[in-house]
């Protein structure tokens, strides 16, 4: 929620290009997820019943029977590969003798393929009738009298492993294993090791399988869609749970943050007296260094401050809203919470902690306490523009946008030196349909603010959405160049310029060239690395996606960002196993990828 701060920037511009590409995607990696929110595609390895039924009655002949439900729907009783004989055996309650060592010694092979056979088949009849303990010791013997290996056996006897309760999960993977290696492309076994791999909760692996056989069945079947999103969904929240438990807070970039705190006004600093204690000297340290954007002494000195002897109420409740500000921002939202509510214990007219409140409260899925928080500052002070920006901001969030447009105008009305409730009324009008008044609004913007980089990139992504590609590029130029005239600068319009040039000439060098230069100012640029994964992904080179992924989720703010981070790295590791498991399906897989983007 942090990022709703700012105005409507690369974060979008990075969710167009997924949208824009996701069937690229989907081939690059097995599954397709779009920055805010998944949609996975796979299949399963084999057609349906009923689609079978309809062949059927295509050909005329007796629609099957209606099956027994078990765990394993697909199992032998649907096997699609038939026996080499014609032997079987009559009833699945009869004595089976198997051959003894000098009976099996002298048969002749094709007599012992058909022998094999005719326990497949009974054990097929076990099957189907729930017998799972007999069907198994069936398939052992026809593993044991077979002239040579059949992967069919094993996988049969794998889904029956799969029925037992509880399921035995370890010898559905060993059974696999053995099918797997007599035919690699074996997709049934490969469906099954799947489920029994997850059910081992090893979720790498049961994605590696379940990705492998959704690309050898070439995404033509969906059913198995629910599969790989489940395990995607069980493997990024445990790692997720693993990686948060273990990390220590930290701050995002230095444009994260700026471009947070730019969203707020400046303000005067608390009058501190003519006889400062310890407390409150340390505490003008820190709105001194962020006032010179050095946030990680910022974060130290008001820590520092906050031990110590801070003189008044409402000087404690600056300190608590400085700390608590940095707890939102490393994702410690209820550590936020906390300080941003003593915050406003000690002064209850402290607005800008009541609208940060009203941020956590977003961050937490609260919109109602969020506008609580936002009546109760207009309450207290009903003068204060930065309520009604950011009252705007929550609004647009939730689509709003006529209603976010007039609290834009509100502040600007009170303030009209706020460069950002101009541009995200220019935003919001846009996306009412307001396109006139929109671009009249930004050309106002940019003739006020001339030496202001945003208005030249915001307007620069309303141009984009236009398809107006070089207007757009000239004004993310522009805006390049304000910004290297500040130390450090904000990147994100590089990044913006290099998206664009992307889905304009489909430069993909250019848009990794404006990346990296990003990343080189300041290489903890979320937009950034975010943006050459998926380039990444678009040009099939997966071990870079999967190494900027893996960054990507080293920088997440927060759990949602992790788990969406987590997705593409681990999706897009399990098709890079698969092209080393299946080298001779890589150059197809490619090709495809280019058919369908």
């Amino acid at each position: 929620m942090a990022s709703e701060s700012a105005p409507s920037g690369i974060v979008d511009r990075v969710q167009s290009f997924v949208a824009e590409h996701r069937t690229a995607i989907l081939i690059g990696t097995g599954v397709a997820v779009a920055l805010g929110g998944a949609a996975y595609y796979a299949s399963t390895s084999a057609a349906s019943d009923a689609d079978r039924d309809r062949k059927d009655h295509k050909k005329g002949t007796k629609p099957p029977k209606k099956r027994k439900s078990v765990k394993d729907p697909d199992g032998p009783i649907l096997e699609e590969r038939k026996p080499k004989a014609e032997q079987a055996l009559k009833s699945a309650d009869e004595e089976i003798i198997p051959p003894t060592p000098e009976e099996l010694a002298a048969m002749s092979l094709e007599d012992r393929g058909a022998l094999a056979a005719s326990f497949k088949t009974k054990g097929n009849t076990a099957y189907s009738n729930k017998k799972f303990e007999v069907a198994a010791s069936l398939y052992t013997l026809a593993i044991d009298v077979a002239p040579k290996p059949e992967p069919v056996y094993y996988s049969n006897r794998a889904a029956c492993y799969v029925n037992m309760t509880p399921p035995k999960h370890e010898l559905v993977v060993q059974d696999c294993d053995e099918a797997l290696k007599l035919d690699p492309n074996y997709v049934k076994a490969l469906n099954r090791r799947a489920m029994a791999l997850e059910g081992l909760h090893r979720y790498i692996e049961s994605l590696r399988d379940f990705t492998a056989a959704t690309i050898l069945d070439k995404f033509t079947n969906q059913n198995a869609a629910q599969s790989v999103e489940r395990v995607l969904k069980k493997l990024t929240g445990e790692k997720s749970a693993e990686i948060l438990a273990k990390r220590e807070p930290r701050l995002p970039s230095f444009t994260f943050i700026s471009a947070y705190f730019a969203a707020f006004r400046t303000r005067p600093p608390p009058d501190l007296g003519e006889s400062p204690t310890t407390g409150d000297s340390t505490l003008r340290l820190a709105l001194d260094a962020l006032a010179a954007e050095d946030y990680p002494h910022a974060v130290s000195f008001v820590n520092e401050a906050l031990a110590q002897d801070i003189s008044s109420d409402q000087s404690r409740a600056e300190a608590l809203n400085l700390r608590g500000t940095f707890k939102f921002l490393t994702g410690d939202v209820e550590g936020a919470k906390a300080d941003l509510q003593e915050s406003i214990r000690l002064a209850p007219a402290f607005t800008q902690s009541l609208v940060k409140v009203a941020s956590v409260h977003m961050e937490q899925g609260d919109p109602a306490k969020a506008f609580e928080c936002f009546d109760e500052a207009i309450r207290q002070n009903p003068a204060d523009p930065d309520i009604y920006y950011h009252r705007g901001q929550v609004l647009f969030i939730m689509s709003e946008f006529g209603d976010a447009a007039e609290n834009y105008t509100k502040s600007t009305e009170l303030d009209d030196q706020f460069v950002f409730s101009h541009i995200q009324l220019a935003v919001a009008q846009y996306k009412s349909g307001n396109l006139a008044n929109s671009m009249a609004t930004f050309r106002r913007t940019l003739k006020a603010f001339p030496t202001r980089s945003e208005p030249q990139n915001y307007y620069g992504e309303l141009l984009l959405d236009q398809q107006r590609f070089a207007d757009a590029v000239e004004k993310f130029e522009r805006a390049v160049e304000l910004e290297k005239l500040k130390s450090p600068p904000n990147v994100l319009p590089l990044v913006n310029k290099g998206l664009a040039l992307y889905q304009w000439k489909q430069d993909v060098g250019a848009a990794e060239r404006c990346c990296h230069e990003a990343l080189r100012l300041d290489a903890e640029c979320e937009a950034a690395v975010a943006t050459l994964a998926q380039l990444s992904l678009q040009q099939g080179k997966i071990e870079k996606a999967v190494e900027m992924f893996a960054r990507q989720a080293e920088l997440a703010r927060s759990e949602p960002e992790l788990a969406n981070a987590l997705t593409y790295q681990y999706a897009s590791a399990a098709q890079l196993e698969f092209m080393k498991n299946y080298p001779s399906m890589a150059a197809e897989l490619r090709s495809m990828a280019q058919n369908m983007a």
